[in-house]
């Protein structure tokens, strides 16, 4: 009984010799990794309100609402035509789970992942960011990763390196 006492005394002892490893988080800005999950940024050009990431939200914390635009026809001859307009891209982030399924459904690369942190409110009401605001955070995102060197090429990159098919004359 007493070795075994004097064993975990000597533990206490060597833990309260070595020096902490804590970082006072205000005085002392957190070493984070590059890519990691902060908070939620739109690009709204990219955006076609498709309500994809709405529909897949396990927690129901994106809101969208969009209108209908109608452009004129850009040929004579040519027909009207209509697009949805974003109006409203709200994201709860009191509700969010940050599991980033919205960002992975995105077929258009309009959600991104930024390491900002820093969004705090002393109200959870003030937690409901507009598009506004996740537009501001677009540029804290950093660029996507370098492809590894012996990766093949994108089917994208090689699609746009592609010349284009001569037109054929209709006549």
């Amino acid at each position: 009984m007493i070795p075994g006492l004097l064993k975990g005394l000597a533990v206490t002892a060597r833990t309260l010799a070595t020096p902490s490893h804590t970082a006072e988080y205000p005085d002392v800005a957190p070493d984070l990794p590059p890519r990691s999950r902060g908070v939620i940024a739109l690009l709204e050009e990219n955006c076609t309100v498709c309500m994809l990431c709405a529909r897949e939200c396990p927690d129901w914390c994106i809101y969208i609402d969009s209108s209908k635009q109608t452009l004129p026809a850009t040929t004579e001859g040519g027909r009207e035509r209509q697009r949805n307009v974003l109006e409203r891209f709200d994201i709860d982030f009191s509700l969010c789970m940050y599991c980033g399924i919205c960002i992975e459904v995105c077929p258009f690369d309009a959600l991104h992942w930024t390491p900002h942190f820093e969004y705090a409110e002393l109200d959870i009401r003030d937690l409901l960011q507009g598009k506004e605001r996740l537009g501001e955070w677009m540029a804290t995102v950093p660029p996507p990763p370098a492809a590894d060197p012996g990766a093949a090429e994108p089917k994208e990159v090689a699609a746009a390196a592609r010349p284009a098919r001569p037109r054929r004359d209709v006549s």
